[in-house]
């Protein structure tokens, strides 16, 4: 797919690898909707980057797991942009808790908006693309979702399931022109880390084979890579610089 000129949906976009993603997409020409749930401060300043390199750029607040809110917000965004040709599922959050003190409300909150968030996404975005010859979209999943990861289990139990969500669409929309496709970092440099002591940071960085994190403009050019390809679909990228492999 040529991205200049397509209508580029990235939720979670005002900060780390929905940053990334959505000036990366929109250098190439892309007309950028960008998500975000509640830094309008940050999503106005990935706004006004974009615009000053005199590309297309809106923004939308929305809570991804709210079903109605979702609805709204993508006829909106096909109204304001035209028809919708990618999608980047990237809104997420991490809450690390010990499995036996996790509390119920950390596990709903953590699958409403990792995993049901992409669901309510491609639910209302997926009939679009349909009608309109087809599309990209890209899943951000995680390390986690492989391996267990260090950042709990409903956070791990959810980037799983974002492989399954993947893998299940593109069973069944691919031969109808919509390829899906998810990335699945280690750990990044973003605010999800924010709440990690700087020692464990540290201690983390040495699990690394490369010794560092990922840098989110790394996460985004495989992003764009697989809105680019025409052929790749069904395909969960591994990106942690060799720490896991399959």
């Amino acid at each position: 797919m040529e991205i200049k000129g397509k209508v580029a949906i990235v939720t979670g976009g005002s900060r780390g690898i929905g940053r990334a993603t959505a000036i990366m997409l929109a250098e190439k020409g892309a007309k950028v909707a960008l998500i975000y749930k509640s830094s309008t401060e940050k999503a106005q300043e990935v706004e006004e980057i974009i615009k000053g390199k005199g590309r297309v750029c809106k923004i939308y607040k929305c809570d991804v797991s709210n079903y109605a809110e979702v609805e709204k917000v993508v006829s909106q965004i096909a109204n304001d942009l035209g028809s919708i040709n990618i999608l980047v599922n990237n809104a997420g959050i991490a809450i690390k808790e010990n499995f036996v003190e996790t509390r119920e409300e950390t596990w709903d909150k953590t699958i409403d908006i990792n995993l049901k968030g992409m669901f309510n996404m491609c639910r209302f975005i997926v009939p679009q693309m349909l009608k309109h010859g087809g599309g990209k979209i890209v899943n951000v999943s995680s390390l986690a979702g492989r391996n267990g990861g260090t950042l709990g289990v409903p956070y791990a139990a959810s980037k799983a399931g974002a492989i399954g969500l993947t893998e299940a669409l593109a069973s069944e929309f691919t031969p109808k022109g919509i390829l899906v496709n998810a990335v699945a970092p280690g750990p990044v440099y973003t605010d999800l880390l924010s709440n990690l002591p700087e020692e464990a940071i540290r201690n983390l960085e040495k699990l690394s084979p490369v010794g560092r994190f990922a840098y989110p403009e790394e996460i985004a050019h495989a992003i764009v890579f697989l809105i680019e390809n025409d052929y790749v679909s069904g395909e969960v990228v591994n990106i942690n610089a060799g720490r896991y492999m399959n």
